[in-house]
Parts: structure tokens; sequence; C-alpha cells
């Protein structure tokens, strides 16, 4: 699709072809389709971060706690399926595995909601180790990482639908 194409979508449409880049918050592009026209795919990626810069902690929560574990072998969405797909997290041995499951099972103790990280351009190496070294982080400064990691993971996202 082109921006113009995005623009001409009535708010429905919008949602439809643009919600899912905000792992199941739909809400977020529900609420940046009031700021259409978009001039840009820049803009129209920073107006839906805003949404999310600008909605309540408990809608942040939730937004972060619709991601899946890393490499969880549970039914996710296809787009993260594709995504963690590409960098290996579907192939992982018993023993990688045993060690993300133990991972995520802490992280989420220690956070309340899973390890975000945008997988594009990665391996499962350099996120096992981003795991463990942002394990130590304070929650509110992983809170905000998290966050900056969604709004990567939603740009990745939008460059497949929007050229």
């Amino acid at each position: 699709m082109t921006m113009d194409e995005v623009n001409a979508l009535d708010t429905e449409q919008f949602v439809e072809k643009v919600g899912w880049v905000y792992e199941h918050s739909p809400w977020v592009a529900r609420r940046a389709s009031a700021s259409r026209p978009f001039p840009s795919f820049d803009d129209l990626c920073a107006r839906l971060s805003n949404c999310v810069t600008e909605a309540s902690r408990e809608e942040q929560l939730d937004l972060l706690r619709a991601h899946p574990d890393l490499g969880t072998r549970a039914r996710v969405s296809p787009s993260s399926t594709r995504e963690q797909a590409g960098v290996g997290l579907d192939r992982l041995t018993q023993e990688e595995y045993d060690l993300l499951l133990e991972l995520n099972n802490a992280w989420k103790e220690k956070f309340g909601f899973p390890f975000l990280y945008a997988v594009k351009g990665s391996d499962k190496f350099a996120i096992m180790e981003a795991m463990r070294r942002r394990l130590n982080s304070a929650p509110q400064e992983e809170f905000e990482e998290a966050l900056r990691q969604v709004f990567r993971i939603a740009g990745y996202r939008l460059e497949e639908i929007v050229r």
C-alpha cells in the first residue's frame, strides 16, 4: 500500500490493514486513524507510537503482555511466528529451549510482562544475551525499553505493508 492508499482508508479499513502491527492491540490503529492524513511513512509510525505513549499505564502494560514469550512453542500470531522463525527461535536445541524458558519465567516474574526484543536482523544468541543483560535492569527502565522494542517491531511490520 502507498501512503495515499493508507490515507484513503476509512477507520475500519485502516484498523483492519494496520491494527495488527501492534500485537493484538488494534486500539492503537483506531486512535491513530483520527490523525490522518499521514504525510509520510515516518509520520505514520510516529503517530502510532504516540498513541501508545499517550495511553494509560495499564493500556501500555496490556500491549506489552499481548506479545508472546520469545521461543514459545505455544500458538502465537502469524507475524510473531514468522519473525521468530527468521532468527532461529523455532529451531532451538532442547538445552537452548530450556534456558529460554527459564529466562522467560524469570523475566515475567520480575517485570510482569514478556521479554520484548525486535528480532529482525538478530540471532538467537544475541537475543538470549540481551535477555540475560536486561534482566538486571530496573523495572521502570525495562518498561521504557520494552515500549521502544514494541515501536521497532511495529515499524518493521509496517514496512511489510506500506511502501
